[in-house]
């Protein structure tokens, strides 16, 4: 498998970037290549950027409530776009029912506080896994 390729960025007006800056230094460590697209986005850039990139998964960084609008716009996207890519979510204030309804709607992983790291690896270098296979597959 080659290494696996993320995107991480936050979506709208949330600022809190240490999260995302401290779980890409992780994933960088652990050897996956990260594209770390900031703050300030759109669900529409993030899927741009996922393309441009032929990222493997989107890991958005959630530390206000904006997710719970954007999220499902994102996920919208990624189908009209027909993007093989993965979306994971991350963040302090994520509910467990918030959580449920983001995985109805077709995120692949939440992680709150308190997520182990090497969950967070593992549950992203399988995402990726699984995407490669299908691309080699054709």
């Amino acid at each position: 498998m080659a290494n696996a390729r993320v995107v991480i960025g936050m979506l709208g007006l949330d600022q809190h970037e240490l999260g995302a800056i401290a779980v890409a230094r992780m994933l960088r460590d652990a050897g996956m290549e990260v594209v770390y697209a900031g703050r300030f986005n759109t669900p529409e850039s993030i899927v741009q950027i996922a393309l441009d990139e032929d990222a493997d998964v989107i890991g958005i960084s959630c530390h206000s409530w904006e997710y719970v609008e954007y999220v499902p716009e994102l996920m919208k996207l990624v189908a009209e776009k027909d993007a093989d890519v993965s979306v994971v979510l991350g963040g302090s204030v994520i509910t467990p029912a918030d959580a449920s309804r983001m995985k109805q709607q077709g995120v692949a992983a939440v992680f709150g506080p308190g997520a182990e790291s090497a969950d967070i690896v593992g549950t992203l270098a399988d995402l990726a896994g699984a995407r490669q296979a299908r691309v080699s597959m054709g």
